[in-house]
């Protein structure tokens, strides 16, 4: 900035090189945030963890013992109505 505020007008290479080292930090700045963000999605602590998928299991087991209840006392209401018919 003061290079670009000098009253005799910037010098060219000065500001060439100056351009240069801010294009070089940035683009170190930027290579830097990619093996960063590439880490952090490498690191799943839970990748292996079936929890999830055994508890919805589980729960799925409970509705169908819920369903199979329920359709045993049915069969056992239409054989009662039946054998009272």
């Amino acid at each position: 900035m003061d290079e670009i505020a000098n009253p005799a007008g910037p010098r060219k290479e000065l500001l060439n090189n100056h351009c240069g080292e801010f294009m070089k930090m940035i683009k170190d700045i930027q290579v830097t945030l990619r093996e960063e963000i590439k880490s952090a999605c490498e690191y799943r602590p839970f990748e292996k963890c079936d929890y999830r998928a055994r508890l919805s299991s589980e729960i799925s087991c409970k509705k169908l013992e819920c369903v199979i209840s329920q359709l045993d006392k049915m069969e056992e209401t239409i054989n009662r109505y039946q054998a009272s018919a």
